[in-house]
């Protein structure tokens, strides 16, 4: 029976090599990854209390929310992959990688303020191969989706019930210094992550989920979105004002051109403080602002264990004037507080930044994948 490679180098005119096939993720040595850019400028002072310079405890705030009120998020967002090197194709006699993915996206409910449910998941599986598999047609998008339609009729994804979604394109170009064809084939995965990412929290809008009461959490920053004309973009920033992101993976350093001391002021932050509100701008989305502050929510050892990073895109004409609200900042952060227990302390080395319904929405998904020897053996 052939492979799954074996069918798209025919289709393509390419020639597979039944390369040695592995997860990225299992043999790759391990690297600090940060969620936020490293490019970003800090305009001015992101919230409306302009005489806010030092840190501020939401203590008070927090229990006296954890008594008397429904807790503010109701939705928690969080989006994975996995990707693999599954072969490597030749056009033109040069050798180009085969990327595979799983991804996973998904969004848990609060039901009451222990119990969780799941609201939805996307779990799609994709192929990328280089752009120049297209060899056929002037149109990359048409001609790789009727390949995918064709692939999934193949007797051997129709026995095990499995499809593709996609086969994606990476650019091809020649190599510049320190590129690598499979970093672009992976880039193109993330990216396929993060628009369903958005397609999702658009789903939820349209299904009037999300409102001043009912907010959601995204797991990782919001600096993700990209658009197409100034109508889209407009439209994408509507679509998260009910959205706050919580990166657990930042870079200290992040907004040191612009803040003096910003690493030293969030190391020292106390235990349910949060820092005085950024407002910042990334070359990524020129035309979007965002507020931007840390909050401590666990003592730990290191100095930035137990402190978060947390954004919301500035949506309005009189916030991107004035800065975020400074009375919905704090609300924010209380109700991020009381999102920290129950930890998942043994089970994750992060635990110390989890809040824990976005644990479980995570381990939701990573329980829909495919064994990496199931998927790496479907090729």
């Amino acid at each position: 029976m052939n492979s799954i490679l074996d069918y798209i180098a025919k289709q393509t005119d390419g020639k597979n090599y039944k390369s040695f096939r592995y997860c990225y993720d299992a043999v790759e040595v391990p690297k600090l990854e940060y969620d936020d850019n490293k490019e970003i400028k800090v305009k001015r002072k992101g919230e409306t209390d302009k005489s806010l310079t030092k840190s501020k405890s939401l203590q008070k705030l927090a229990t006296r929310i954890s008594t008397t009120s429904e807790p503010l998020f109701k939705y928690f967002l969080d989006g994975s992959r996995r990707t693999y090197k599954v072969d490597d194709i030749a056009y033109d006699k040069k050798l180009y990688p085969i990327i595979a993915g799983q991804i996973g996206v998904a969004v848990c409910k609060r039901c009451s303020f222990n119990d969780f449910q799941a609201e939805i998941l996307r779990n799609p599986l994709v192929i990328c191969v280089p752009n120049r598999a297209n060899a056929h047609s002037s149109n990359d998008d048409m001609y790789f989706m009727d390949l995918v339609k064709n692939l999934n009729k193949q007797k051997m994804l129709l026995k095990q019930q499995i499809s593709f979604s996609k086969i994606l394109a990476y650019n091809d170009a020649p190599l510049k210094e320190n590129e690598k064809y499979e970093d672009k084939g992976v880039a193109k995965i993330q990216d396929e992550m993060v628009n369903l990412e958005k397609k999702v929290v658009l789903e939820l809008v349209k299904e009037l989920k999300l409102n001043s009461s009912s907010f959601l959490i995204k797991d990782g920053s919001l600096e993700y979105m990209k658009s197409g004309d100034l109508r889209e973009l407009s439209a994408i920033k509507t679509n998260y004002d009910c959205v706050v992101g919580v990166s657990k993976a930042f870079n200290p350093e992040a907004l040191s051109n612009d803040v003096k001391d910003i690493s030293r002021i969030i190391a020292d932050l106390k235990l349910y403080h949060r820092t005085p509100a950024f407002m910042y701008e990334t070359p990524r989305i020129p035309d979007v602002k965002f507020a931007v502050w840390y909050l401590r929510i666990r003592d730990s050892i290191s100095p930035f264990d137990g402190v978060l990073k947390i954004e919301k895109i500035l949506v309005w004409n009189d916030q991107e004037e004035e800065g975020l609200d400074s009375d919905e900042i704090d609300l924010i952060s209380a109700n991020i507080i009381n999102e920290r227990n129950p930890v998942c302390y043994g089970k994750d080395d992060r635990w110390a930044k989890h809040l824990y319904p976005i644990y479980l929405t995570e381990r939701y998904i990573k329980s829909k994948y495919l064994s990496d020897i199931h998927f790496i053996n479907l090729f």
